[in-house]
């Protein structure tokens, strides 16, 4: 969520301004926008007013699609301004509610891991990754960062390896282990004057920044085109056209998990859906100069809803709700689907 543009490069007042103007304009994106908007003001330095924005947020009467993540920001930013108590409720409030965004854990975990509360950080990534992680055969990308965070956290405590440091160890993929960058030695080896112990700490650094790059690298999901059923008819009695696409709403349903069943068997990572609008794909349509009745532009719409961040991560963990809308967990639902015709 944090923009990784540097300070000295941004005017980040004038770029927080021009984001609430896109939300204004784009209401189907507002929450993503508005966090943007209050990074950069948390990083002109006008706390209170990204506190403003979150709280504008959190008020809306629109539903969030990430509340606890909202709340976690708040909570992170209004410590560093002296708002100490309150940012202590709402992390206390984030780890009673329990959410399945690994972030909301993650940056909660973090704001109390920067104000030396070791132990309460710890007890704050160990319960995301034991709500996250418990009998997950392989951790989402979303997950590295609790675990990563715990090791970190974990390793400056001194405390034993467990399973879960050393599967953080497995998913670590930079030159330099995690043992060595999160050695706690190494806030004195900054202050060091021997050469040696220097360069390895350039070395250090270099690897960490390496990894850090290609996070902020990965590319968006490859994600696959989900209508909901009220959606998919009125687009169909618009554009009756597309029916060459979509025979019905339940083989629609189908075909979607057994395209990223397809794509995840052949080793495609990231995989992920978003739901698709019938206002939002007719003025994508006419961004693009074109008609919706035209076919071609369904994978360009996906895209573009990835890009801006709609995109819901596929498969669901363990115990979620289907991606289908049902409501249904997702194991007894689509999680088991019944072969195409």
């Amino acid at each position: 969520m944090r923009p990784d543009t540097p300070a000295e490069n941004v005017d980040h007042t004038a770029e927080a301004a021009r984001l609430e103007r896109t939300a204004g304009l784009y209401p189907e994106d507002a929450e993503a926008l508005l966090l943007q908007a209050a990074a950069h003001l948390e990083l002109a330095g006008d706390r209170p007013a990204a506190t403003a924005l979150y709280d504008r947020l959190l008020s809306s009467e629109s539903s969030l699609d990430n509340p606890s993540l909202v709340r976690a920001l708040k909570a992170s930013n209004l410590w560093e301004y002296g708002h100490e108590a309150e940012a202590r409720a709402i992390i206390d409030g984030i780890r009673t509610a329990s959410p399945r965004d690994p972030a909301a854990w993650v940056i909660a975990a973090e704001a109390l891991e920067s104000h030396d509360e070791l132990e309460a950080a710890h007890e704050t990534f160990t319960e995301g990754a034991r709500l996250l992680l418990t009998d997950v055969p392989e951790p989402p990308y979303s997950t590295h960062p609790l675990l990563f965070g715990r090791h970190r956290v974990r390793r400056m405590l001194g405390v034993s390896h467990d399973d879960w440091d050393t599967l953080a160890d497995a998913l670590h993929t930079s030159a330099i282990t995690l043992d060595e960058l999160h050695d706690p030695k190494r806030v004195w080896a900054l202050g060091s004057d021997n050469p040696a112990e220097l360069k390895a700490e350039i070395v250090r650094l270099r690897a960490e920044l390496g990894t850090y790059r290609e996070a902020l690298s990965r590319p968006f999901p490859v994600a696959v085109l989900h209508w909901p059923a009220d959606e998919l008819a009125e687009l169909l009695e618009a554009y009756p056209s597309l029916s060459a696409e979509y025979s019905s709403h339940e083989q629609h349903l189908a075909t979607i998990e057994a395209s990223l069943r397809e794509l995840a068997s052949s080793g495609t990572p990231n995989l992920g859906i978003v739901s698709g609008t019938v206002p939002s794909y007719e003025a994508f349509a006419a961004s693009e100069g074109s008609s919706p009745a035209d076919p071609t532009l369904l994978p360009q719409y996906a895209t573009t809803l990835a890009a801006r961040g709609r995109a819901v991560a596929w498969p669901p963990q363990k115990g979620a709700v289907c991606w289908c809308g049902s409501g249904n967990p997702y194991e007894t639902c689509h999680g088991t689907p019944a072969p195409l015709d």
